[in-house]
């Protein structure tokens, strides 16, 4: 079984995650090796959608941990609960609450988002109220894009409905600014050409067919920042 950081030690061990045709899960996969996430964690997903990640997670800490489901729209929460029940992990609770207004009933081991901060209005607001949310030692990791950056036929990728979306280059900085110690930061994006998954996941997001052209998906900056204090795992 992996270690948390907390141990200074890295096993460099292997997580499958059972995320529905998700091309990110890489950076997901290596933050919660880096992490040591495992039986017993309490974990918050902020921005949850519809449940793939908190799923994922409430099978990694198993009947004696707990993840905290959050997502500001009832309709996502509903969705996080039926996913969490197909999967027998009764230790999701699935929360309506905005990032801004995050309240939980107890602190957490681990507070995560990903494509939430590029949405919201303030994101340094809704990362203090999840770092508000750790318990000291405890671990807060985001992860979000750098738009711009991704290509499409050589062409730079736009957003016009991101409210920052480029909000990913900024991650390091405002994890810093929260008193955090920065533990680790990296990005990594996704690539291909024709038929594939990087190809569908475009499709998706834009609902045009890229056919053969060369695609880098917009790197996914992934931050790691500790809460300092005693008690670390």
């Amino acid at each position: 079984m992996c270690r948390g950081l907390g141990s200074h030690e890295y096993s460099g061990c292997v997580i499958e995650l059972g995320l529905r045709n998700d091309v990110y899960r890489r950076p997901l996969s290596t933050a919660l090796e880096r992490l040591g996430l495992g039986e017993g964690w309490r974990c918050v997903d902020v921005g949850a959608g519809a449940g793939d990640v908190s799923v994922a997670l409430a099978a990694m800490v198993g009947a004696t941990g707990r993840v905290y489901a959050v997502d500001s729209d009832p309709r996502a929460c509903d969705e996080v609960a039926r996913a969490a029940a197909a999967a027998g992990e009764a230790q999701v609770f699935a929360l309506t609450q905005s990032g801004e207004d995050l309240r939980l009933p107890e602190t957490v081991d681990l507070a995560f988002c990903r494509f939430l901060l590029m949405h919201v209005n303030d994101p340094s607001a809704v990362l203090r109220k999840m770092a508000e949310s750790v318990r000291p030692g405890g671990y807060l990791v985001a992860q979000e894009p750098i738009t711009t950056a991704g290509r499409i036929d050589g062409l730079a990728m736009a957003m016009p409905g991101a409210k920052h979306p480029d909000i990913g280059a900024l991650l390091p900085g405002l994890i810093l600014e929260l008193g955090l110690e920065l533990i680790d930061a990296w990005a990594e994006a996704p690539a291909g050409a024709g038929p594939g998954a990087v190809a569908d996941y475009l499709e998706g997001l834009t609902e045009v067919n890229p056919g053969n052209d060369s695609i880098v998906l917009p790197p996914l900056v992934t931050v790691i920042g500790r809460l300092l204090g005693k008690n670390a795992r």
